[in-house]
């Protein structure tokens, strides 16, 4: 069955989806415009994206380099601080496999840590009795709609000695004690796959500090070619070129980064909406007994998911109950330790991440929801506790 027949089945039946792409005629007309232009390869709208995400995120002297997907870029930020064979990097066991893959891609190991229970955030505390001889990194990643305390992580990476890689792929938008996210992290990493807070159709980017860093970016995610990205902002290639390290295709194509492009110009849109709709599952959920919700007000970030944790072993159960009224939902993430390809790695004490494993549930959230539509999910999660 192809997924057009499957998608437009789920239109005839009203289904509220998970996730939903806010796409537009600008989109579209972003995406004519890049096509029309006839340079496919990375060129000058990738330039342009990268000049557009620094200034929305406020980088100072720090610095924005496009690739082609997130994973992509947690793949590069492990070969920039030179993470090798044999070398440990701690991540919270709570996280999307792209980290794990990524860990493992250059040879390293991941070390599996637990979370906060408030945040769903890696748990530093824990993660304290987990660094030994051979660790170099930590991965933090904030969460839905809450955020890692980053100060307490910039402190215990100093301790330590550790690069840290701040997966913000939840969090683009955010604001942290005043700061945007991207702004003040040591490596930052973004994602704009096709559900993410903006969507390029795929795309990702690292936020880095150093213009030697930079320069490396630029060759890793060209398959090591040293062409100078000013030549191929300008959508031209230089034939001459030298090849001095090792390099994938992870470079972003001129038709994700019109579609960013565009996309980033609605995030008050985005931004609001997602802020509104936030608050309004909050004040319908907070006083049902058995669902705990995320303790944030929004005013700091548009949330990428709405979760709720779903208590006394009903899970499933409210999914059913969900799915027959047209309501999807989705579960993000079973735990890394629960995985056969991780199942070996080294860990401290999961009993957050157990329970919170068996527990999460993402509802739908749209940028720009439709208020009838989270009208439905409310009323079905209230039905099914009545």
């Amino acid at each position: 069955m192809s997924a057009r027949i499957t998608w437009e089945r789920a239109r005839k039946v009203d289904l509220v989806p998970v996730f939903k792409p806010l796409i537009e005629q600008d989109d579209i007309q972003a995406a004519v415009e890049s096509l029309e232009l006839g340079w496919l390869g990375m060129g000058s709208y990738v330039g342009e994206f990268e000049e557009a995400l620094g200034a929305f995120i406020d980088a100072g002297e720090r610095h924005v380099v496009a690739v082609s997907t997130g994973h992509a870029a947690l793949h590069l930020a492990m070969m920039l601080i030179g993470i090798k064979e044999g070398d440990e990097v701690i991540t919270p066991s709570f996280n999307n496999i792209a980290d794990f893959q990524a860990i493992l891609a250059v040879g390293a190991r991941p070390v599996l840590c637990d979370i906060r229970e408030d945040t769903l955030c890696i748990d530093i505390d824990k993660a304290e009795e987990l660094v030994g001889p051979r660790t170099r990194a930590v991965i933090v990643m904030d969460y839905g709609c809450c955020m890692v305390d980053h100060d307490t992580v910039a402190d215990f990476a100093k301790r330590h000695n550790l690069r840290v890689i701040h997966d913000a792929a939840h969090s683009f938008g955010s604001i942290y004690n005043g700061k945007k996210v991207g702004s003040f992290s040591d490596i930052l990493m973004f994602s704009f796959d096709p559900v993410k807070t903006i969507s390029c159709i795929d795309g990702g980017a690292l936020v880095v500090r150093s213009q030697d860093e930079v320069e490396a970016l630029h060759e890793m995610r060209l398959v090591g070619m040293g062409q100078r990205a000013s030549v191929m902002y300008d959508n031209k290639r230089a034939w001459t070129y030298d090849v001095k390290r090792q390099g994938f295709r992870y470079h972003m194509a001129n038709l994700h980064a019109a579609i960013g492009l565009s996309q980033l110009a609605k995030m008050p849109l985005i931004t609001s909406s997602r802020q509104t709709a936030g608050r309004l599952y909050s004040e319908a959920f907070d006083p049902i007994e058995g669902i705990r919700i995320p303790r944030t007000d929004f005013e700091d970030t548009p949330p990428f998911i709405y979760y709720i944790i779903v208590a006394n072993g009903k899970r499933q159960a409210l999914r059913d109950h969900l799915s027959k009224r047209g309501v999807d939902t989705g579960v993000h993430w079973q735990p890394g330790h629960w995985f056969s390809l991780l199942k070996d790695c080294r860990r401290g004490d999961m009993s957050v991440t157990e329970k919170t494993g068996h527990e999460i549930l993402t509802l739908p959230l749209h940028s720009d929801m439709d208020e009838k539509a989270q009208q439905r999910v409310i009323k079905g999660i209230q039905e099914f506790y009545s």
